[in-house]
């Protein structure tokens, strides 16, 4: 049975550059690009066989259901496009169109994995992994900390907010861009089946989101409701969610408390650039300890911008409070350990760092985990906030 022109021109545009695509065929979407392929051919036994392959494997995802209903059709008569039976819903069928163009320029345009995101300047020793996430390719990737520089190692298909990115208040549907960390490990047994095989609470709203007012909670990675294989890329209430066999694969990636997550509207790349001003930063993050140890207040105030401020603290009333406690020391030690940077996503020339704090003076000793966001403001480094981790 020929397919009509509509439906063959839609394949031809999302399978243009499947020539330059080198998929691993036990793959979900290596199969359904396969059995996508194979309509464009016009061979629609082989397309039948592939999207039958790949729905015993995966009985509840959608998109697959959707082809081999296509598929159905076209031997009993032509089709015009995706989802073209009469009666179907207009806005489950536009998502289900949308998973297929996503899905296929994950296939089509596989980036090199010795790119590395720009965002990773550097990772200290406990965090085994990091994940960034690039919302306009629905994708999560997975880096591996070999010797403080970061390794690819996999990547998952992924849904995010109903309405986009840039989260700014509780219940836009919105996901937050910004640097996160994993707080929580949720296991399935406590979950209501919408959260799918486990969830990790994010740390939204981060320091940075709270001084820009942003509002709302439970962003969570999670998985799917136990018959719904995977949901289309614009579903969720702001989470970031997985399929449960990729959650389940993620789950031994992640530290509670220590893996970064990153989300950002789209990955940008280290270049030669990124290590100078990286080595020019822990330069700048060293020098603060050094004059905090030297018990110069003044010079240890300078790394401090105006625009400061630590919790309920701004820039005048931190700078009154270092001058009194450290009125009142002899001497003073400072020591940096597991110190991390992670350059903020849509935010040009700031970084969070984080790092274990040890603090001994005349009067007092103890350690903490502390973080600090330093940008660059007339080409000098300075910390816009400070506090616990």
């Amino acid at each position: 049975m020929m397919l009509k022109p509509p439906l063959s021109l839609l394949l031809c545009g999302l399978m243009a550059s499947m020539a330059h695509a080198a998929p691993d065929s036990r793959t979900t979407e290596a199969q359904l690009v396969k059995s996508l392929q194979a309509i464009q051919d016009n061979r629609l036994d082989i397309a039948l066989n592939e999207v039958d392959s790949l729905l015993r494997a995966n009985p509840n995802f959608k998109l697959a259901q959707l082809v081999k209903g296509d598929l159905l059709m076209a031997h009993a008569g032509a089709i015009n496009n995706f989802g073209s039976a009469a009666h179907a819903p207009r806005e489950k069928i536009e998502d289900l169109r949308d998973e297929a163009r996503v899905r296929l320029q994950r296939v089509q345009t596989q980036l090199s994995i010795k790119l590395i995101p720009r965002y990773l300047w550097k990772l200290d020793a406990q965090q085994k992994y990091a994940l960034v996430v690039d919302t306009s390719r629905s994708t999560l990737y997975v880096y591996e900390n070999i010797n403080g520089e970061p390794r690819y190692v996999a990547d998952y298909y992924i849904t995010i907010g109903k309405l986009g990115t840039e989260k700014v208040s509780a219940g836009d549907q919105r996901t937050p861009i910004g640097v996160y960390f994993v707080k929580a490990d949720l296991p399935k047994n406590k979950l209501a089946d919408m959260y799918g095989s486990g969830a990790y609470p994010l740390s939204y709203p981060n320091e940075w989101d709270r001084k820009n007012g942003r509002t709302g909670q439970g962003i969570w990675l999670h998985g799917t409701p136990s018959d719904t294989y995977s949901r289309p890329p614009r579903a969720s209430n702001g989470c970031v969610v997985l399929a449960n066999d990729d959650l389940n694969k993620l789950a031994p990636y992640l530290q509670v408390g220590v893996t970064p997550v990153i989300i950002t509207n789209q990955i940008d790349w280290t270049n030669e650039q990124d290590q100078i001003e990286r080595d020019a930063l822990l330069q700048e993050v060293e020098q603060w300890r050094k004059d905090w140890s030297s018990l110069n207040t003044d010079t240890y105030l300078k790394h401090y911008s105006h625009d400061f401020s630590s919790d309920n603290m701004d820039y005048p009333a931190w700078a009154k409070q270092k001058q009194l406690v450290n009125s009142a020391k002899s001497w003073i030690k400072v020591d940096l350990s597991n110190v991390s940077v992670f350059t903020y996503p849509e935010q040009p020339n700031m970084v969070v760092v984080n790092f274990e704090q040890g603090y001994n003076s005349s009067n007092l000793s103890n350690r903490m985990k502390k973080r600090q966001y330093w940008i660059k403001q007339n080409n000098r480094w300075q910390i816009i906030y400070e506090g616990a981790a």
